[in-house]
């Protein structure tokens, strides 16, 4: 997990925020104005920062501004009690992943911050990135390179664009290529995971909402579609809305017009659309579970992201650059990938795709000895969960003679101890839950 900065004046909230996060297996650090967080933020290295928007001496957007300038790949949360549309716009143009007015429960940050972890929010993920620093899809595939050859072409296009690939493929990354390469590379980029915010709450975060609207709404809020006016809005899994939310998509897209709830005037938007989907939309479409009208409004730019086991000319450079960036950020000097570790990443099928490789780089910089990754590193014969009656598996871990089970233990007990015992570290690093990590250590009787 990432380690998160929250920033507040307010000791009260400080607290309920640093408990609520630290419940769900982050790191948290606090600082008690703008100032103390941007000297914290100079010392040490954060995953995400959450920050007030009024604080005495330097305030949230100085924050935001401050932090970009030192880490432009660091998400950054802006939280306040006195938002407007302006101010919102103002926050998401300097930077800002999201904007949450208050009062918020404190689900809804869990909730915020979980997707902003996962995903970077266009911040420090980055997955495939150029060093991590937000600025190229690295390849070297010739099929990839024509990709973004032709997306570069079409950039500045108002057009929708239909990106399709399996999951980890880097669909959101070649989404943010096409938005940086275009006219509105100076406007807001505003991603939405339609997959991951319930269906009863994802109108109001699109289209926003007046004061009133509905139980909860103490104040106005602006939705997604004017957040990235005059910019670029991303629908990553747009596959999984819900039908009655695509009929007033499609409307919105078509008209440029969005209808707050609760709201009496249309607001007009100018927001170029990039959807992405890792299912058959077409499929989808003809069972009834996707609108044709809307496929075919969003389907004017397609493309697809071949997997990684069809370009495995990237497999090397990718591992490479996560080499790189893993040693760095835990402060080790970086270790040598042995021709024969290599040879098992090439081999490998890949199903997770570049997320994949990227998680088996960064778990074997930690687990490797003596500066090498040896193929015992890796660990890519099985994965954490549904481990039976996979073929091979005994070689994965080195343990010749050993269960799967066993190596199961071995591995997360190896793992522990490479990172002094952080559960949360060390669930992210092998892919499972905090919740499995748990259920593993009671299961071998080491945690209540």
């Amino acid at each position: 997990m990432k380690k998160i900065l929250v920033v507040d004046d307010e000791p009260s909230m400080r607290a309920a925020l640093s408990e609520s996060l630290q419940s769900c297996g982050y790191e948290v650090e606090t600082a008690d104005d703008g100032r103390d967080a941007l000297e914290k933020f100079r010392r040490n290295l954060y995953g995400v920062v959450i920050t007030d928007m009024r604080m005495p001496r330097v305030g949230g957007m100085e924050v935001l501004t401050g932090i970009k300038k030192m880490s432009p790949a660091t998400p950054v949360i802006i939280i306040t009690a006195y938002g407007t549309v302006n101010t919102a716009v103002e926050a998401m143009r300097a930077g800002a992943v999201d904007f949450i007015m208050k009062p918020f429960s404190l689900e809804h940050l869990e909730s915020v911050v979980s997707r902003v972890a996962e995903t970077g929010g266009g911040g420090a993920d980055d997955r495939g990135r150029d060093s991590k620093s937000g600025k190229d899809f690295i390849t070297g595939d010739e099929n990839m390179r024509q990709i973004l050859d032709l997306m570069e072409t079409v950039a500045s296009a108002r057009s929708s664009v239909l990106i399709q690939g399996e999951s980890g493929t880097g669909k959101e990354l070649l989404a943010r290529y096409i938005h940086k390469k275009g006219i509105r590379a100076h406007m807001p980029f505003i991603a939405v995971n339609c997959a991951a915010i319930p269906a009863n709450l994802l109108e109001s975060e699109m289209f926003g909402y007046e004061k009133g609207a509905f139980t909860g709404a103490i104040q106005r809020k602006p939705g997604k579609f004017e957040l990235a006016d005059g910019g670029t809005l991303l629908l990553d899994e747009i596959s999984e809305m819900d039908l009655q939310l695509q009929a007033k998509m499609l409307r919105v897209i078509q008209e440029g017009e969005v209808d707050r709830l609760g709201g009496r005037e249309s607001i007009h938007v100018d927001v170029r659309i990039i959807a992405t989907t890792n299912t058959d939309i077409r499929r989808a479409v003809e069972e009834k579970r996707f609108r044709g009208d809307l496929f075919y409004r969003i389907n004017v730019i397609p493309v697809t992201i071949p997997p990684l086991r069809k370009r495995k000319g990237d497999i090397p450079i990718l591992a490479d650059l996560f080499l790189d960036h893993y040693s760095r950020l835990n402060g080790i000097e970086r270790p040598v990938l042995t021709p024969a570790a290599l040879s098992m990443l090439e081999c490998h099928s890949w199903p997770g795709n570049v997320r994949e490789l990227e998680n088996v780089i960064e778990r074997s910089v930690l687990l490797c000895s003596k500066g090498k990754i040896l193929p015992d590193h890796l660990y890519l014969e099985y994965a954490m969960e549904g481990l039976a009656g996979v073929p091979g598996a005994d070689a994965a871990g080195g343990g010749s003679g050993m269960t799967i089970k066993e190596m199961e233990r071995d591995l997360i007990f190896r793992t522990l101890d490479k990172v002094k015992g952080n559960k949360a570290k060390a669930s992210r690093m092998l892919g499972i839950s905090v919740r499995t990590m748990r259920n593993k250590l009671h299961e071998y009787g080491m945690e209540n």
